[in-house]
């Protein structure tokens, strides 16, 4: 093995003839990034595994149904050799070396000119890694490089400006690892992380130090509804030249007003991304061995906001619909009016030995679950002392447990 190390360079292939002799499991796994990068690309095989097939079916690759033959190269700026011919592999790749071509051999590394690194792509970002003779060293360092990009847990934050910009991102429902890869990395990317009370606050403690967190329950709102604030603190902040990220808890467009503060961008002329996260709405649930569906039981799940009571003329909930329902109720935001709405539930038709289980804190460390009926579960929230945050399910898929299968 040569002492020297290899030379790392990124080739723009784009137009460029590239050819591949072989079609089978490796040259399957080498083309689409041939093909990605715009290269015009000579297939040379007798034969071909199905996908690469398809490729050439698709046009995105020339295909001469034969096996090599000396002058093969012409015109060539790469060589990819696959085949399992050592003697035509050592042949084409005494021509490439005549040529003055690249070329990679599958078959053996250490008599090629050029050998394909290990690559992955995070957001307009090519991690490539070259171990020289260990191929799974290589690819191992790829995988932890390009997740470390995209869940933020590696900072490479971008020193060219874009302009100003802000992220609506969802937070999940509270556990920290339950946010999306995107959310993460974008707060690993902000100058300015405007956070709710129920986003993910272990999150903030991974910021680094020259992040401003704001945090949206203390924004000072003057004369300015809360909203307004929130909005305006977006706003101000992004036109300043920073990257700001809105982290909200469950998803922006669940309950979360988000699409005010979409809206509140678009009117300022502020780019605005939308990054969904995990709804509380089934996250919770489920963390609390509970399924919002089930076979046999369930084929619906309706999402409810309780924070207005059913007798408020603002409600806009139509209460009597709802306890027709035979499928799962989830409500969010029903802590407080949890007695009436159980009330009027049953006094529209629905059972009142229905089962009901109240999450509360769902995901974290502090989690707990509180079961009860519709008859009961006013007083039993009462007694148990259950503080929001909290989902609310109500439905017959409360009382399964993992052992039920219908």
């Amino acid at each position: 093995m040569s002492e020297h190390f290899a030379y790392p360079v990124g080739l723009r292939l784009s137009g460029r003839r590239v050819v591949v002799l072989g079609a089978g499991q490796v040259a399957q796994r080498r083309l689409p990034a041939l093909i990605a990068a715009g290269a015009d690309i000579l297939l040379i095989s007798p034969s071909a595994t199905a996908s690469v097939e398809a490729m050439a079916e698709a046009g995105e690759v020339r295909w001469k149904r034969r096996r090599y033959q000396e002058g093969d190269f012409e015109g060539a700026w790469y060589v990819l050799i696959t085949t399992d011919d050592p003697e035509a592999n050592a042949t084409a790749s005494a021509e490439a070396e005549a040529r003055r071509i690249w070329c990679v051999r599958s078959d053996d590394a250490e008599a090629a000119s050029a050998w394909t690194p290990a690559t992955g792509r995070s957001e307009g970002v090519t991690v490539a890694v070259l171990t020289g003779q260990d191929p799974r060293r290589s690819a191992a360092v790829r995988d932890a490089v390009v997740e470390g990009l995209r869940d933020g847990t590696l900072a490479a934050p971008r020193h060219r400006s874009r302009g100003p910009r802000v992220a609506l991102v969802g937070g999940g429902p509270g556990d920290p690892d339950l946010i999306t890869v995107r959310g993460r990395r974008l707060l690993a990317e902000a100058d300015v992380v405007v956070a709710d009370r129920l986003g993910p606050r272990d999150l903030l403690d991974e910021l680094p130090p020259h992040v401003e967190v704001i945090d949206a329950a203390k924004i000072p709102y003057g004369r300015f509804m809360a909203q307004e604030a929130i909005n305006n603190a977006l706003i101000e902040h992004a036109k300043a030249g920073k990257s700001v990220v809105r982290l909200k808890g469950g998803d922006p467009f669940v309950f979360g007003r988000g699409m005010e503060e979409a809206e509140a961008l678009a009117e300022a002329g502020i780019p605005c991304t939308v990054v969904p996260g995990i709804s509380s709405s089934i996250s919770v649930p489920g963390a609390a061995g509970i399924p919002v569906t089930h076979r046999g039981v369930a084929h619906e799940f309706t999402v409810v906001s309780g924070h207005v009571a059913p007798d408020d003329p603002s409600s806009l909930v139509d209460w009597a619909a709802l306890a027709r329902l035979r499928g799962t109720l989830v409500l969010l935001m029903a802590v407080e009016k949890i007695g009436a709405i159980a009330a009027t539930l049953v006094a529209h038709g629905r059972a009142a030995d229905t089962p009901v289980a109240v999450v509360q804190e769902g995901t974290t460390p502090a989690q707990r679950r509180v079961d009860a009926t519709l008859a009961t579960v006013g007083e039993k929230v009462a007694a148990e002392g259950v503080r929001p945050p909290a989902v609310v399910v109500i439905g017959d898929v409360v009382a399964l447990s993992p052992r039920d299968h219908r």
